[in-house]
């Protein structure tokens, strides 16, 4: 049984307009847009939400407008329904808007004249001009700014010139996920390592199979659980030969029997549902600069012990001593940081509680408390609403 599942939770007098990508759209910001509203529990909301001119997704009521891609009518239409609003929190990536690095979202924010929080998923630290012009005029304009690790405020003002008073760091945010009680020890048990997320080329799944080639003799053998279907970026670009490349890797390095793929795309429930099985999370990601996962806040909302590559956002959070940090593309690295945590039960008990004293913090409720207050705060500080 598992603790911390949401509660139902008084509404805010604020009324929210969101924007992003939005479910049934697979991906991560589209499954944070719709936590974030979930967790603000604003008293009236509405989403407008990111598509392609000619796509046809069917979304739920709370979706109000969708701001296609490369359509100037449908973003001053946007602008006109998040007006009804108290405040609008725009989610911004560079892959989500129309135009070049997605500049697009720069005529969005002029057509918003209510107070708006702009939630940055992203900061280059070596953005080109254009991305560099973006983001600045997208901060000029936003009552206030939302990066989600001190990692992301650290690069983000190192890069681009931003009033530092106007850049809050407020966590990713994930759902409680804690077993009510420690498992008990069993010797004889397969332990479990888990990766998910969308599959590309930078998540380092092929460093682990390599890492993982080098503990054939622990007795039991591990099971390594990769879960997630190919980005959807990824498959318009070349298909699904980079999973098809790891099966084949596995293959070749004979440890198909403690590998397992699975490539269907899990909805939150089984997403916590596996990460509640799981004895440790592994991300061997490639990036260097990577400032936010939101795989690693659930793990450690989980309770789980992780080890990751020494991206930004992994040093921040496992810091405390929920996991271990191993440099990148080293998989000798990764199966001594792998055997040390599969052989000692002790080490990964110390590691899970830890875990576990950092998950109130990366909570939904948390978070969302945060942004409320946040929201009323340049609510309060501009009027509730700016006539047009």
């Amino acid at each position: 049984m598992a603790t911390g599942i949401a509660q139902p939770r008084a509404r805010s007098a604020l009324s929210a307009g969101f924007v992003g990508t939005y479910p049934p759209t697979r991906c991560g910001i589209a499954t944070f847009g719709h936590a974030l509203r979930e967790a603000m529990a604003p008293a009236r909301s509405g989403v407008v939400a990111c598509v392609d001119a000619g796509e046809r997704t069917r979304f739920g009521p709370e979706v109000v407008a969708e701001l296609v891609r490369g359509s100037p009518s449908s973003i001053a239409a946007a602008g006109d329904l998040l007006d009804q609003f108290d405040v609008a929190i725009v989610q911004h990536e560079f892959g989500i808007y129309g135009g070049d690095d997605g500049d697009e979202v720069v005529d969005l924010v002029h057509a918003i004249h209510v107070p708006t929080l702009l939630v940055l998923h992203t900061a280059l630290r070596a953005p080109s001009a254009n991305q560099r012009a973006i983001i600045e005029e997208l901060a000029d304009r936003a009552d206030a700014i939302v990066v989600q690790s001190h990692a992301a405020r650290a690069q983000l003002l190192d890069a681009h010139d931003v009033d530092a008073t106007s850049v809050h760091v407020i966590p990713h945010g994930a759902r409680l996920n804690l077993l009510a009680a420690p498992r008990a020890a069993d010797a004889t048990r397969r332990p479990i390592v888990l990766t998910w997320g969308l599959l590309s080329r930078d998540k380092g799944i092929d460093v682990a199979l390599a890492a993982l080639a080098r503990l054939r003799d622990l007795d039991p053998h591990p099971r390594y659980l990769v879960h997630g279907g190919t980005h959807p970026r990824v498959v318009e670009r070349e298909g699904e030969a980079y999973r098809e490349s790891l099966v084949e890797e596995a293959r070749a390095l004979q440890i198909s029997d403690l590998v397992e793929f699975d490539e269907r795309y899990l909805g939150t429930a089984s997403v916590l549902a596996w990460a509640r099985k799981a004895d440790l999370v592994l991300l061997p990601y490639r990036s260097r600069d990577q400032v936010v996962s939101g795989v690693l806040v659930e793990a450690l909302a989980s309770g789980k012990p992780v080890i990751a590559t020494r991206f930004p956002h992994a040093e921040e959070l496992l810091a405390g001593g929920a996991g271990i940090l191993v440099p990148h593309d080293d998989p000798e690295a990764l199966a001594a940081a792998l055997r040390r945590l599969l052989t000692d039960v002790a080490l990964r008990e110390r590691m899970a509680m830890a875990a576990r004293r950092k998950a109130p913090e990366l909570a939904w409720r948390s978070v969302g408390q945060r942004y409320l207050r946040l929201a009323a705060a340049a609510s309060s500080a501009r009027g509730s609403r700016v006539p047009r």
